[in-house]
C-alpha cells in the first residue's frame, strides 16, 4: 500500500493518531505548558524563515548526508528522547529504536521511559543516545551511566531545562496520574482504542522502568502524584555546572546539553567539555515564554564552532532544511515519530522518515540546494 495517499503529511499521521490514542494519553502527548504560547511562537517563528528561490541549475539530486559528532549520517534528523514512550504507543521504545538502527540515525532513549536501557540493547544501532535526567545520588548517577554505556548508549544527552516539573495544565485536565490509575472516565477512553488497549494489555501498564532499581531511595514511590511530578522528580536533582563538570569527568563518550536557549551559555558549555549543545524550549512544555530555538539559533551559531542540534516545533521536511539555514548541525523530533506510531503503528516510523526526506529533496531542488551545507546562502535576510 502506498502510505503517501492517506498520509501525505505529518498532518495527516497527526490527525489520524488522535483518534487512534485515548484522549488522556493524547493530552499527555500533545499538550504544551501554560497558555501553550510557547509552542505556538516555536511555528510562528519557522514560518518567518524565508528563503529564496534558485533557479536553472539543471537537474538536481539532493544529498541529505551530513556529518555529527565524528559519524556521517544518511539522513539530518533523528528521535529525540521522550518520556513515557511507551504509554504513547505499545512497545514505542524497541520499534523507534530498531527504526532508527534500519536508517541509521540517531534513537534517544529517556530516562523515564518504559524500557529499560538494557531491554532496548537487542534493537540499538551503532547512534545510540542515552538522555539523563540528573539523579541526586552519586551512587544512583555512576550505576546509571554504567547501565546505559553496557548497553550500547555511547552518547549522553543531559537535559538542562527541567529544573522543577511544569504545570502542564491541558495535560493535568487530561486525567493522568502517576503511576497511572485507570478510572472509569479513562476506562471509557481506552474502549474507543481497540489497537492501543489490545497492545498495552499484552504489554502491561507502561511504568518508568530505568527507574525500578532505585525506587528504595525514594519514600513515597507508591503514592498517586500529578503527571508532571512523577517519580523521576524524587530521585533527581537541578544540576549545576558543577553537576556538569563532574559528568564530563565520568563519561568517556560523547556529551550533549539539551535545552540550551541563552548565549551567554555557551562559554560555560565550552570550558565544560560539552562536545555538543542541543536548542530547545522543550517543545513549549516547559516554560510558556521561552523563546523558539530557531529565532535564537543564528546568535548562538555566531558563538561558537561546536555541533548545534535543533528541535521543538519541527513539522516537515522544509522546517529542517529552515534550521539548517540558520546554522543548525542536525535536528531532533520527538512527537512527530509518535504521531506516526499512532497512525500507523510500526510503519509509522518509516513512512515518517519518508515523508521528512521527500519533502527535504523537493524544497531542496527549489532553492537551487544540493548540499544541507549550503542552506545558510539562500536565506532572505530579514529587513534592517
Amino acid at each position: 500500500m502506498d502510505l503517501h495517499a492517506p498520509y501525505p503529511a505529518l498532518a495527516d499521521l497527526h490527525r489520524a493518531a488522535k483518534r487512534r490514542i485515548p484522549h488522556f494519553v493524547w493530552e499527555y502527548l500533545d499538550s504544551a505548558t501554560g497558555l501553550e504560547a510557547s509552542k505556538a511562537r516555536n511555528r510562528t517563528k519557522l514560518d518567518e524563515v524565508l528563503m529564496m528561490p534558485s533557479v536553472l541549475h539543471g537537474e538536481i539530486t539532493p544529498d541529505l548526508s551530513v556529518d555529527l559528532l565524528g559519524h556521517t549520517l544518511p539522513l539530518p534528523f533523528g528521535i529525540a528522547p521522550l518520556g513515557m514512550s511507551g504509554l504513547i504507543w505499545p512497545n514505542a521504545e524497541p520499534i523507534l529504536a530498531s527504526n532508527a538502527a534500519t536508517l541509521g540515525i540517531p534513537y534517544t532513549l529517556s530516562t523515564v521511559a518504559t524500557r529499560t536501557p538494557e531491554d532496548i540493547a537487542p534493537n540499538l544501532g551503532q547512534h545510540g543516545w542515552f538522555q539523563l535526567y540528573p539523579p541526586r545520588d552519586e551512587g544512583i548517577r555512576r550505576d546509571m551511566l554504567k547501565r546505559a554505556k553496557s548497553s550500547g548508549f555511547h552518547t549522553l544527552v543531559l537535559t538542562v531545562d527541567v529544573p522543577v516539573a511544569s504545570r502542564r495544565e491541558r495535560q493535568i485536565r487530561g486525567g493522568l496520574r502517576q503511576p497511572p490509575k485507570i478510572t472509569p472516565r479513562l476506562l471509557a477512553q481506552i474502549a474507543l482504542c481497540p489497537a492501543w488497549a489490545i497492545g498495552t494489555t499484552r504489554l502491561g501498564m507502561p511504568r518508568m522502568r530505568t527507574l525500578d532499581k532505585y525506587t528504595d531511595k525514594v519514600k513515597d514511590v507508591g503514592e498517586e502524584r500529578s503527571s508532571t511530578a512523577h517519580i523521576g522528580y524524587l530521585l533527581r536533582t537541578s544540576p549545576d555546572w558543577e553537576y556538569v563538570h563532574w559528568l564530563r569527568d565520568n563519561w568517556d563518550g560523547k556529551l550533549i546539553l539539551k535545552g540550551v536557549l541563552d548565549v551567554r551559555d555557551v562559554a560555560k558549555s565550552e570550558a565544560a567539555g560539552i562536545d555538543t549543545l542541543w536548542l530547545s524550549n522543550h517543545a513549549g512544555r516547559q516554560f510558556d515564554a521561552a523563546p523558539a530555538p530557531i529565532e535564537v539559533l543564528p546568535t548562538i551559531r555566531a558563538a561558537t564552532k561546536l555541533p548545534l542540534i535543533m528541535d521543538s516545533g519541527i513539522e516537515g521536511g522544509l522546517d529542517i532544511l529552515r534550521a539548517y539555514a540558520l546554522g543548525a548541525d542536525f535536528v531532533m523530533l520527538g512527537r512527530a515519530w509518535h504521531y506516526a506510531l499512532g497512525a500507523l503503528g510500526e510503519q509509522g516510523p518509516a513512512h515518517l522518515a519518508d515523508i521528512l526526506a521527500s519533502d527535504l529533496r523537493a524544497n531542496m531542488g527549489q532553492l537551487g540546494l544540493t548540499h544541507l551545507r549550503d542552506a545558510p546562502q539562500i536565506i532572505i535576510p530579514p529587513p534592517s
